[in-house]
């Protein structure tokens, strides 16, 4: 019996049959779209636990089908796979919703890699995240606020919104430092070194004064929120 189903999009039947073999090799179970106006109904209607989707597709593109997923499915996982390699591809995939971006051509092990890596992460996310509360401390999300012993609200910027938000989504797991740049800055954090996570921190945690440690650094490993908060 399959682990998990999985349905690849993709035009290219030869791109398509290599995915599929490999994927079902590896004991998955697939399903296969090469035509992007049938993608999103399939997608959404089927039971799958992660899809496959190229970029370039006749009649519609992979990033309107992403977000027509992303509306109806928003914790299904989405790895984009095509072609183009451009940062701005790559960014925007990953702005709009994409868990991953693969970019042809690649190997059937590090696309099983990726595969297996975004599926263990993808069980944990709740579907949505409004409020985080520790204490005395409330979080508003949706506004992006942040109230200390129900004082007035202080503002939070939208990376700092974004942070609290993944770690939120992710609470049962350490995040790191690359995972952020890549679900929250929308940037491939392959080659960057840059300590824009590590600054974006610190001004969180002063920004929350006392209730700063509701987020915990696990070392090695980056960040998580402290098991004692409430998310909701």
């Amino acid at each position: 019996m399959s682990k998990h189903n999985v349905l690849v999009i993709e035009d290219d039947a030869s791109i398509r049959r290599g995915l599929v073999d490999a994927l079902q090799y590896a004991g998955y179970g697939v399903l296969q779209c090469e035509d992007g106006r049938t993608a999103a109904p399939l997608a959404i209607e089927s039971d799958i636990h992660l899809v496959l989707l190229d970029v370039m597709l006749p009649g519609r593109d992979g990033f309107s089908i992403l977000k027509e997923i992303r509306a109806a499915k928003p914790t299904l996982p989405v790895i984009m796979v095509t072609a183009r390699g451009a940062e701005s591809d790559r960014v925007r995939g990953l702005s709009d919703g994409a868990d991953d971006y693969v970019v042809k051509p690649f190997s059937a092990l590090e696309l099983l890699a990726r595969v297996e890596a975004v599926l263990r992460r993808s069980p944990e996310r709740p579907a949505d995240v409004h409020s985080i509360r520790c204490g005395n401390c409330v979080i508003d999300l949706d506004r992006r606020e942040v109230m200390l012993n129900g004082g007035p609200a202080q503002s939070l910027s939208e990376r700092e919104a974004g942070i609290l938000h993944h770690l939120a989504a992710n609470r049962t797991r350490a995040v790191d430092r690359d995972e952020l740049l890549q679900r929250v800055w929308g940037l491939n954090p392959s080659g960057m070194e840059t300590r824009t996570v590590d600054m974006h921190m610190v001004r969180l945690r002063e920004k929350l004064g006392a209730a700063a440690d509701l987020i915990t650094t696990v070392r090695g490993k980056g960040y998580m929120l402290n098991r004692s908060v409430h998310v909701s």
